[in-house]
């Protein structure tokens, strides 16, 4: 009985990453809909798809290796390198915006950034 229980629980746990994640992935593609400018655009396909496929890539392990035995390395790799390049690529593709000239929809925000890079020319 007891064995059964531990699967029920661990079953759960892969069903609710797995939701968690599909959630994540969901909301994340309504943000790039919905988001007025690319630098909010960028939070939420950065952000919501880090985190969701980072629940569905963990359940997707837990199910393997419960169901299969198998370690997938695979999976590990795939978590790690997406953890890793998402916001690093974000980050890059707002860096570019910026230095383009798109300008964030909202006005009352101060640009720091911006401030940032006048003191550096200036004291060049």
């Amino acid at each position: 009985m007891i064995e059964t229980w531990i699967e029920i629980i661990l079953n759960i746990i892969i069903i609710l990453l797995l939701l968690f994640g599909s959630f994540f992935i969901l909301s994340g593609s309504v943000g790039i809909i919905r988001f007025p400018d690319i630098y909010t655009r960028l939070h939420a396909a950065t952000k919501a798809s880090t985190l969701g496929l980072a629940g569905i890539l963990i359940g997707a392990f837990i199910f393997l290796y419960l169901e299969h035995s198998i370690l997938s390395g695979k999976l590990l790799l795939a978590l790690l390198f997406i953890l890793m390049t998402a916001p690093i690529s974000a980050h890059m593709i707002s860096r570019a915006a910026h230095k383009v000239g798109v300008k964030p929809v909202i006005k009352e925000r101060k640009d720091a950034y911006e401030e940032a890079i006048r003191e550096y020319e200036n004291r060049q």
